[in-house]
């Protein structure tokens, strides 16, 4: 019980980390599309900042240089009118802002912050461990490859800690991949054995 509140608790912080600067104090944040100033607070030396259309295309992707604040002016005045995200990749998470452009006007709903929780994917030896916490009650699909060919496949869902731990032969030695789908995304491992 005490790694659930105090994962909430970590979740409503990071929430709290992605500001924007605007003229006004409403639930709803209208910019120049021209000059949109982005902060991220605690953000870490690689992790990636990444801009799509509402149909998962990545528009613009950089790697975070150092440490410390984020802050960057973003022109979006040649963006076409419509919907857009800005995500954060963090370790083990994703904050996402969705933003909309109408008239050469960046408009920010301050109600769209959201922050999805990445799957740990780890391996020991002949484990291999997968934990997702998953408050938001998406199944998580598990694919299993063995020198690229397919040997497990399973959906797991229903607990708010998804936890699945898979003992691979010692004796089978090769390449093995994971592949881990939730929320409409894929995270991956590669190792050997």
């Amino acid at each position: 019980m005490n790694i659930i509140k105090k994962t909430v608790l970590v979740a409503s912080l990071m929430l709290g980390t992605f500001t924007n600067y605007a003229n006004n104090t409403t639930s709803e944040n209208t910019l120049d599309a021209s000059k949109v100033k982005v902060v991220f607070n605690e953000v870490k030396k690689g992790q990636k900042l990444t801009i799509k259309n509402i149909n998962g295309t990545v528009l613009y992707s950089e790697n975070v240089a150092q440490a410390g604040k984020f802050i960057k002016t973003f022109d979006f005045s040649l963006l076409k009118d419509g919907n857009y995200t800005l995500e954060l990749e963090k370790d083990f998470q994703i904050i996402v802002k969705s933003l909309k452009i109408e008239d050469n006007k960046v408009i920010f709903a301050e109600d769209t912050k959201k922050v999805i929780l990445k799957p740990v994917i780890r391996k020991k030896e002949n484990l291999i461990m997968i934990t997702k916490i998953a408050f938001d009650n998406q199944p998580l699909e598990v694919d299993l490859y063995y020198n690229n060919e397919i040997i497990l496949s399973e959906t797991v869902e229903g607990e708010e800690i998804l936890n699945r731990v898979y003992k691979l032969d010692i004796n089978e030695k090769g390449d093995y991949k994971v592949v881990v789908k939730n929320n409409g995304r894929n995270y991956s491992n590669e190792f050997k054995i």
